[in-house]
């Protein structure tokens, strides 16, 4: 039986819970990815099989609130946002959690404010080893309340296996996201290391280890990307792939199979086990899971996406590219980016800036279709909210409630 956390009930949803709920007890072994429909007359939505908080967000937030109940009347801190969600950040805050470091890395506390008997909590990110130990010294506990996921620890446990085998490590991931410059920070510990950001930029490495690029050129085109006295004429010649854990799944096999491809061209066959190690994939369940889940929305197709998460989280605009090749997709952060059915706002990837959008909802004689996911550290509550706001905008609030009470109905047969 999968744990259950203690969490504020204020990010529960009974409508999610249900349809959730209804949806485990049906496909235990949760092989059938097709989403749930939820068919409102005017409206029809279609949600996928898998979304919201996952086990390691659960986790975090459970050890903050604990760290807020047992330490009261003392200073807390997070050192930096628990999750890449505005809502879950922003009730930390009301509750008087501070914020020691920015997203991007920055100071907003010195550190040499905080004593020993503050809390710091561990974001579900991980942090540095230079973090780690800059707490320790200023006496301290980073690891009473630390939130870390275990799926990005195991991240670092794969770096540290590698290492041992005496393979360098390359990182796909976003070197400036928390959990890569904590990942980087431990991988270095145990072998060379190098990020890579995509597809483009492991074809950049892959010319380093060829040869089509010279040596003198790596640590210009890979600058604060590698670790300290990096030579890629001999740290490349044995790599091993790690990742984020948020990253797109397919791009993370594209860059193992064409580092494998190339060091199968520079040292042939038969030495490519000496050359390149071949892991397996270091995403999380819950990212390979939501992005399952969405290519079986895109296959059941849609009228518009609406995908919901905190701007800034990178599982979520994952999801984003993905639904956005198939049909109009609006990246939202909560309900209120909703206005009725004349105007929407939204994240576009591409400029990274909140636009306005409206006559978003087409106009059509039959049933409007829309899809609807969320990243992993998205709260059910929110969407609960969307659903009502547009079944409203439909005009089909009791339908939504009937619906529902059709899963409760399936949840009792199944019990």
């Amino acid at each position: 039986m999968a744990r259950k956390f203690e969490i504020p009930s204020f990010y529960r949803s009974p409508i999610v819970s249900t349809i959730k709920a209804a949806r485990r007890s049906a496909d235990q072994m949760k092989r059938d990815l097709s989403p749930t429909i939820l068919d409102l007359g005017p409206v029809r939505f279609k949600i996928a099989r898998h979304f919201g908080f996952c086990f390691g967000v659960e986790n975090a937030i459970e050890i903050a609130y604990r760290a807020i109940a047992e330490n009261l009347g003392r200073r807390i801190f997070l050192l930096s946002e628990m999750i890449h969600n505005p809502q879950v950040n922003a009730d930390l805050l009301s509750r008087g959690v501070r914020f020691l470091i920015s997203a991007d890395g920055r100071e907003l506390v010195p550190f040499e404010e905080i004593g020993g008997d503050d809390v710091v909590i561990v974001p579900a990110f991980g942090t540095t080893v230079e973090i780690f130990e800059r707490l320790e010294k200023l006496g301290v506990n980073p690891l009473r309340y630390n939130t870390t996921c275990p799926f990005v620890e195991k991240v670092w446990t794969r770096a540290q296996a590698l290492g041992d085998r005496g393979y360098s490590i390359v990182i796909h991931g976003k070197r400036s996201h928390e959990e890569t410059r904590a990942t980087f920070s431990h991988a270095q510990l145990y072998a060379p290391s190098v990020v890579v950001r995509n597809l483009q930029e492991a074809k950049i490495l892959a010319a380093f280890i060829t040869g089509m690029r010279p040596a003198a050129e790596f640590l210009a085109e890979f600058a604060d990307r590698h670790s300290v006295n990096f030579d890629p004429q001999v740290h490349l010649s044995r790599v091993g792939v790690v990742n984020q854990t948020t990253m797109l799944a397919e791009e993370t096999q594209a860059i193992s199979d064409l580092l494998r491809d190339t060091m199968r061209q520079v040292y042939g066959e038969q030495s490519l086990a000496q050359h390149f190690a071949d892991t397996r994939d270091t995403l999380c369940y819950a990212t390979t899971e939501n992005q399952a889940a969405t290519r079986a929305l895109i296959q059941a197709g849609g009228d518009l996406a609406l995908v919901v998460g905190g701007h800034n989280s990178s599982n979520t605009s994952h999801l984003v590219e993905l639904l956005s090749q198939h049909c109009p997709t609006y990246f939202i952060r909560d309900p209120q980016q909703i206005e009725g059915g004349e105007l929407i706002r939204h994240l576009r990837l591409d400029t990274k800036e909140v636009t306005e959008t409206r006559g978003w909802l087409p106009k059509k004689t039959g049933p409007t279709e829309i899809l609807v996911t969320a990243g992993a550290s998205c709260p059910d509550r929110l969407i609960e909210e969307i659903l009502l706001i547009v079944a409203q905008i439909f005009g089909a609030q009791q339908r939504l409630q009937s619906a529902v009470e059709s899963f409760e109905l399936r949840l009792r047969s199944h019990e």
